[in-house]
């Protein structure tokens, strides 16, 4: 009897970031964000020195969560959305958990792109969306075995998604994603006209 069966699953957690921890007022999260953008001199240079679109914290803060309250609170709703995602992956933890690695800031103004990259070193890698503007880019996912199919025809138009190279996941305000830091992904022109769009993302390490 013939069978034919999926193997070797990429996860990707999606929920409201509500569902767990403190609430966060999200217009608040997007007010610290422009915030901390503006003050933050050594951010802006790094942006500028590296040909970075908009502003990001990642080379500059790693104390979000005890410069602004608001942090302190997502980083608790996030540790339960992760622990969420890790009991779903079947983790053998051991004695050690999975632990905030580093937490930082996206602002991406329209035309601003982010390119394809992994996160090395960590298990869990996300992102909760603060602004996401009508236009603005999905995060493009792409399948970790597309480097080995160097002689395979492409899938036909509508194929399974669990078969397609790259999935394009659109997600509004207060959403957050997990999936593993090994995933590569990247976020395409940010077609938004006029406003940027306005992310958080972080990892997780196990220690």
């Amino acid at each position: 009897m013939t069978q034919i069966r999926s193997l070797f699953a990429t996860r990707l957690y999606r929920a409201q970031l509500s569902e767990h921890g403190p609430a966060i007022d999200n217009d608040e999260l997007e007010a610290s964000c422009y915030s901390i953008a503006e003050d933050d001199e050594a951010g802006q240079e790094w942006c500028e020195n590296n040909g970075y679109p908009g502003y990001t914290s990642y080379a500059s803060l790693t104390d979000l969560g005890w410069r602004f309250p608001i942090f302190a609170d997502l980083i608790k709703a996030l540790d339960q959305h992760v622990a969420a995602f890790a009991k779903d992956l079947e983790f053998d933890l051991g004695d050690k958990g999975l632990v905030l690695e580093d937490i930082w800031i996206n602002i991406l103004p329209p035309g601003g792109t982010h390119s394809s990259h992994i996160h090395p070193h960590s298990v869990i890698s996300g992102t909760t969306y603060v602004a996401m503007p009508e236009g603005a880019a999905a995060l493009k996912l792409e399948d970790p075995r597309l480097q080995m199919m160097m002689a395979a025809p492409t899938r036909i138009k509508g194929a399974r998604e669990e078969l397609r190279p790259f999935i394009y996941e659109a997600t509004q305000p207060g959403d957050v994603l997990l999936w593993e830091s090994w995933l590569r992904h990247e976020v395409p022109m940010n077609m938004a006209e006029e406003d940027n769009r306005i992310s958080v993302s972080f990892n997780y390490k196990w220690e």
